[in-house]
């Protein structure tokens, strides 16, 4: 699968049946060796684009646990 048809996907995690955010507004964590994604970072607190208070959730790469047409489903573990 590649990047471009990865972009727009709703982020949902499985746990909490909560919406994180969309694919577009979120960074990858790469291995600059393999060159494989190790962890989505995820920003909160965004408001029209603009940060308002600089938070991210950070989700490892092993934590996907199914990529769909519209979404990206999560498996984050609870604290």
């Amino acid at each position: 699968m590649r990047l471009s048809e990865l972009s727009g996907k709703e982020i949902v995690d499985l746990n909490r049946a909560e919406r994180l955010g969309v694919l577009g507004q979120t960074d990858f964590e790469i291995n600059t060796t393999t060159g494989q994604i190790e962890a989505l970072i995820i920003p909160t607190g965004k408001w029209f684009g603009m940060k308002r208070n600089g938070s991210e959730i950070r989700v490892p790469w092993k934590q996907v646990r199914t990529i769909g047409t519209d979404m990206i489903i999560l498996d984050i573990a609870e604290e």
